[in-house]
């Protein structure tokens, strides 16, 4: 038979631990192992008045910030509504179960205020990346770096062309995101990477790039760079840059430097993409850091016309010079044309004039020059690397990185920025990969009460 609702009588006292109630298995659990927010308060002091009315705890605010990330709950009005409810993110946050949850408005005072002005998101970072260093997962060996492409938080219609005249210092007095814009500039990875005006420029998040990379609608976006340690795909550093491969690659030797000054870690090897392939990328690590660079080499020299490539002659490097085809020398006189980065190697019309290959070889030139880079060196370095089975290895590798952004994109739903301006895009991304690494601690470093008997 069907019976009656029991309703039993609610007794006078309750005990509940949330403790109890958190899963041993939680990921929150697994995470909080390897979250270490003990300078925070050093690293803030200065930033905190001596007198007034106490303040939110800043810890508190870092955990929910970790939570929101690590669940891909982007919007803070909306965090604060699932700390308020969730026991796990309680627990996380330290809150019991009388804790006041603040509101959604601190975080942005402490975001724009007090966190950067100590550089408290990357300080964190660094801390997460050091104890993936302790905990055996970094070794510095081998590194892969790459960028992504964000979208940011500007629309097309309300944008203005680039060539439009436009007082950005009276919009910056009111848009904190425009003053930003105002103040890189002169940055290599902001407004001096490039001298090429872009086609449309957003009026509320001017720095973001107009792009059409994915081939399809163009949209605003930030560039997010990552170099991760190959063994366990720790990310090693973040930063944010224009979304245009100057500026990209500028990243990447900003960040390689950044690792070993702050880290200690210097890689023997970095595997990246075709991108990264420059000449002067390449001469950048192979002759000032001694890495090696397992890269395709970013090259136009070869012809589809049918006439000799660059290729087919031969650089003698003793005596500096070239050796054509039929056996004539192409020498230089040393002097550095078109970039300042470039030597030309010119045969002697008298050779050429009586060369039987000269319809092969310059066809519409009374004699043929051979450009050469500065860093040619480093180019044939990385050719003959290419042919390597370690190389093989480094481009197999290196979708470890991609894994990563689709990680990022998909999973904690970093698709879109919330967040304006340089500054801005910066902190989502440092917040991101602090995430991203703690989720990858709390997977691969499994305490001895879960591990299988």
């Amino acid at each position: 038979m069907m019976g009656p609702r029991q309703v039993d009588q609610a007794p006078l006292f309750y005990e509940f631990s949330l403790e109890r109630h958190v899963p041993s298995a939680h990921l929150l659990r697994a995470i909080d192992r390897f979250v270490d927010l003990s300078d925070i308060r050093s690293h803030l002091a200065p930033f905190y008045s001596s007198t007034g009315r106490p303040s939110i705890d800043p810890e508190l605010l870092v955990r929910m910030l970790l939570v929101g990330y690590c669940y891909g709950i982007r919007s803070e009005r909306r965090l604060c509504e699932e700390v308020h409810l969730n026991l796990a993110y309680r627990w996380f946050c330290r809150l019991g179960l009388d804790g006041e949850v603040p509101d959604h408005s601190t975080f942005s005072k402490n975001r724009h205020g007090r966190f950067r002005d100590c550089d408290l998101l990357r300080k964190l970072f660094e801390t997460v990346v050091r104890r993936c260093m302790a905990e055996g997962l970094v070794d510095g060996a081998a590194f892969a770096v790459d960028a992504s492409l964000i979208a940011a938080d500007a629309n097309k219609q309300r944008s203005t062309a680039g060539s439009d005249d436009v007082d950005w210092e009276a919009i910056a007095r009111t848009r904190r995101s425009v003053r930003e814009y105002l103040d890189t500039l002169d940055e290599a990875a902001w407004g001096a990477a490039s001298e090429t005006v872009p086609k449309f420029i957003s009026r509320s998040d001017p720095a973001a790039q107009w792009t059409g990379a994915h081939k399809g609608h163009a949209f605003f976006a930030y560039a997010d760079n990552y170099p991760i340690d190959l063994k366990a795909a720790i990310i090693v550093d973040v930063e944010a840059t224009r979304a245009i491969r100057q500026a990209e690659v500028g990243a990447a030797r900003t960040m390689i430097e950044r690792t070993g000054e702050r880290l200690g870690l210097c890689p023997e090897r970095l595997a990246a993409d075709s991108a990264y392939g420059s000449a002067e990328m390449l001469g950048w690590l192979v002759n000032e850091h001694a890495i090696e660079p397992h890269i395709p080499v970013f090259d136009k020299s070869a012809r589809d016309d049918g006439t000799f490539s660059r290729e087919d002659f031969a650089y003698d490097q003793e005596h500096d010079l070239y050796v054509c085809p039929a056996g004539k020398v192409l020498s230089s006189t040393g002097t550095l044309v078109n970039d300042g980065a470039t030597l030309l190697y010119r045969a002697s019309k008298y050779d050429c004039d009586a060369c039987e290959l000269k319809p092969r070889c310059c066809p519409k030139m009374p004699a043929r020059k051979v450009p050469r880079s500065i860093h040619e060196q480093a180019r044939d370095v990385a050719r003959d690397i290419a042919k390597t089975d370690a190389y093989v290895k480094s481009r197999r590798e290196r979708k470890k990185i991609e894994m990563l952004f689709a990680h990022l994109k998909r999973i904690l739903r970093l698709d879109r920025l919330r967040l304006r301006g340089p500054l801005g895009a910066r902190d989502e991304f440092l917040l991101a990969a602090t995430a991203q690494n703690l989720r990858k601690l709390a997977k691969m470093i499994v305490p001895p009460a879960l591990k299988p008997a």
